[in-house]
């Protein structure tokens, strides 16, 4: 879709359309039809090549949830791996879990020319939209699934799906869960519909009070933990959104005194070292990250030197990873 046809489908004019994308003056009326044919259509100007030709400034902007994340860092040295080899450089601009500092931060490199932004992404609202309908440069979003943007993304789902129906198979019959925001769509909406069609699959009824949602940290996913674990009945498995819940989740069992693997198993998503160093080694799901860095950094490079770019999907695979945390040998 071009300007032309993206004006009349807002019923706009094409002035109008560049007003807006440049940030320039517009009545509310005319924003708001342009914004909500934005949503409908998944438009983005494809004049942000030309604007590179003009002003190559050799620096890219890179967007991260955390510095101490070791997924994060995983993505990042891929990004910057292959920034390097052809000579550019990295901004790093670290958004501490914050979604309103993404948006800060892709205003910031609008404003402040860069070639291009990866931006590694936690949530998605429609102040994203807003922000990423004005950036004149491509920009590629890692770890989630946008439709109308270029993406790098795993597949959340079927991870979660996998590990939650390797545990299955192992004969529990009391799955319990604790995952993620549910605003954020890969790791906490779409991990936990794969826990939740593999327990449906099983014929299994899942119970309430076995399901929390964590922050991504040790000391919430332990809290959480105890919460499911102190009532009467407990859970024989448990779903995890990410290592470092489960890490929280295995600290508690051990000191209440609940085995691992022998009264409950246990999986999660990322293969962090903290799984592999845990008492009961995690099972896990392996997500290629710095692959996912090197394809969205090689994407954005194709789309700086293109003037045509088609907004493209790239879904990496996952390995499975057993090891302790999920090897019980009695049946349950």
């Amino acid at each position: 879709m071009n300007i032309s046809e993206f004006a009349k489908a807002a019923g706009v004019s094409k002035s109008a359309v560049s007003r807006y994308f440049n940030g320039g003056y517009l009545s509310d009326e005319k924003r708001a039809k342009i914004e909500e044919t934005i949503k409908l259509t998944g438009y983005a100007p494809s004049n942000s090549a030309h604007a590179v030709k003009t002003r190559i400034t050799k620096q890219i902007g890179v967007i991260i949830p955390k510095l101490s994340g070791e997924s994060t860092a995983r993505v990042t040295e891929g990004i910057t791996e292959v920034l390097n080899a052809e000579g550019y450089q990295s901004l790093l601009a670290n958004t501490s879990n914050d979604y309103n500092k993404e948006i800060h931060f892709l205003d910031l490199f609008k404003q402040n020319r860069v070639d291009g932004v990866i931006l590694l992404a936690t949530v998605f609202t429609e102040m994203h939209s807003r922000a990423l309908a004005k950036m004149r440069v491509p920009v590629i979003i890692v770890g989630q699934n946008i439709k109308g943007y270029s993406c790098v993304c795993h597949d959340d789902e079927g991870a979660a799906y996998a590990l939650t129906k390797l545990m299955m198979e192992k004969g529990v019959k009391y799955p319990g869960f604790i995952g993620a925001n549910m605003s954020d769509i890969a790791t906490g909406k779409n991990r936990r519909a794969g826990f939740e069609r593999a327990v449906k699959e099983a014929g299994l009824n899942l119970n309430k009070a076995f399901c929390e949602v964590a922050k991504f940290s040790i000391d919430s996913g332990y809290e959480k933990a105890k919460q499911i674990f102190s009532g009467k009945t407990r859970p024989d498995c448990l779903f995890c959104a990410t290592d470092s819940i489960a890490a929280g989740a295995m600290l508690y069992c051990r000191e209440a005194g609940i085995k691992i693997p022998e009264d409950v198993l246990i999986a999660s998503v990322g293969d962090n070292r903290i799984g592999q160093l845990a008492y009961a080694p995690l099972t896990t799901a392996h997500f290629h990250y710095k692959t996912a860095g090197i394809s969205a950094a090689n994407m954005l490079l194709t789309e700086i030197k293109s003037s045509n770019s088609i907004p493209r999907t790239l879904q990496l695979d996952f390995d499975i990873i057993e090891r302790k945390s999920t090897m019980k040998t009695e049946t349950v």
